[in-house]
């Protein structure tokens, strides 16, 4: 089966039939698909399909890249000194000028689970420290004895 450069069906043609339909019209014979019994050929310009299927590969990663950004994880404490809280509230921001999402967690140990609101203060002074570069995705929630929050960019 050929399929000419206009798309229209050539019909069913052997094979040194189609090479010279192709050599007349200057384009290359491409075989699209190949069934048993049955192969499809195409009349076209080869390096121009092949840059179009790359440009399109491109723009799909592109794409997807776009819409699987990195989460990274940042961890806290309840009883966590101010430069180390300043330390990872100045990565945390670099990050997300990268447009990152964050998750800010904090791991309760042993009586510190009796003050959970200490833990969520902390969170929250966490994301209004960044809050000229991030918004909150998700609010402070307990599961287990890990509290989390997610922060993203703001756009």
């Amino acid at each position: 089966m050929v399929i000419g450069p206009n798309g229209e069906q050539m019909g069913t043609k052997k094979l040194a039939d189609a090479l010279t339909l192709a050599n007349y019209a200057n384009l290359d014979l491409v075989l699209m698909s190949q069934t048993p019994g049955k192969a499809v050929g195409k009349i076209m310009d080869y390096n121009r399909y092949r840059y179009e299927k790359q440009k399109k590969q491109k723009e799909a990663l592109k794409r997807q890249r776009e819409n699987n950004k990195e989460i990274k994880e940042y961890q806290l404490s309840v009883t966590i000194d101010v430069h180390d809280f300043e330390t990872r509230k100045k990565n945390a921001s670099s990050y997300l000028a990268k447009g990152h999402k964050i998750k800010a967690s904090l791991r309760f140990k042993g009586r510190q689970m009796a003050h959970t609101d200490l833990g969520k203060e902390v969170l929250l002074k966490f994301a209004d420290a960044l809050n000229d570069v991030a918004v909150i995705e998700t609010s402070p929630k307990l599961e287990g004895r890990t509290m989390t929050m997610i922060l993203a960019p703001k756009k």
